[in-house]
């Protein structure tokens, strides 16, 4: 059926506004990104920059920094912060040819250098080093999850001083700290005979805390020998859980 004058004008209005509210964003954020500093921080609303400038781009690609951030999926730097439900990912098992140590490498999921932040429901696996780094003070974890890395091709490309990389590290500078119910689990498929020393990595003083923990093998391929620090037996065999129920 043929629409009438009516119902066209009406679509074509939505349609309209529709790419505007989506559209504008976008054209926004590339054209800021060519303004120089004086341009962005101006009162005046330019839609096309005055003097389009590239210097924004070498400032963030030569800045000291720069790797880092392409490292690792989220640092959070900003104080009294809550990060919930957060599922960070490295894919290592996929399709052939789509993934793999060399293929798509990343570091770290997470890094905290803000104080007072609080998780809940963390979700972070399969990086190739550190997958939490912890740098800011007060921090809180309730409920963390975490499987090391499966595609770990020999011992030596995953070291960090001891065997592999904690997946939970607080920094040595942290004076408090709390967790309650964490895990971390190993699959190392591709070679088995790999070992991680430790799944949590933390400094040793009374403020810092962590609460019922737990490091599984999952089908026994590979075996993480503590489970935080020094403490905790080394993984069993048949995907039974090696528990710490309070630490220190």
């Amino acid at each position: 059926m043929r629409k009438s004058l009516a119902q066209r004008l009406s679509l074509g209005t939505v349609g309209a506004v529709v790419a505007v509210l989506f559209g504008f964003p976008t054209y926004w954020l590339i054209t800021t990104s060519f303004k120089t500093p004086g341009q962005v921080l101006s009162p005046a609303y330019d839609l096309i920059p005055t003097s389009a400038t590239v210097d924004n781009f070498v400032t963030a690609i030569t800045k000291p920094g720069f790797v880092t951030y392409l490292t690792n999926s989220l640092i959070v730097n900003s104080a009294n912060t809550i990060i919930d439900h957060i599922w960070a990912w490295r894919a290592d098992h996929g399709n052939g040819g789509t993934v793999g140590w060399t293929t798509n490498t990343a570091d770290t999921g997470l890094v905290v250098n803000g104080n007072n932040v609080l998780a809940t429901g963390l979700f972070v696996e399969h990086y190739q080093k550190y997958e939490v780094i912890w740098n800011g003070q007060g921090g809180r974890t309730i409920f963390f999850q975490n499987e090391m890395p499966y595609d770990v091709p020999n011992q030596a490309a995953w070291n960090s001083g001891v065997n592999g990389y904690a997946a939970y590290k607080v920094g040595t500078n942290v004076t408090t700290h709390e967790a309650w119910g964490v895990g971390s689990y190993n699959y190392f498929n591709v070679n088995p005979s790999v070992n991680a020393y430790h799944a949590f990595e933390v400094p040793n003083t009374s403020g810092v805390r962590f609460h019922s923990l737990l490091t599984v093998s999952l089908n026994y391929q590979g075996t993480i020998t503590h489970v935080i620090n020094d403490t905790g037996a080394v993984t069993p065999s048949g995907t039974v859980p090696s528990n710490v129920v309070n630490y220190p």
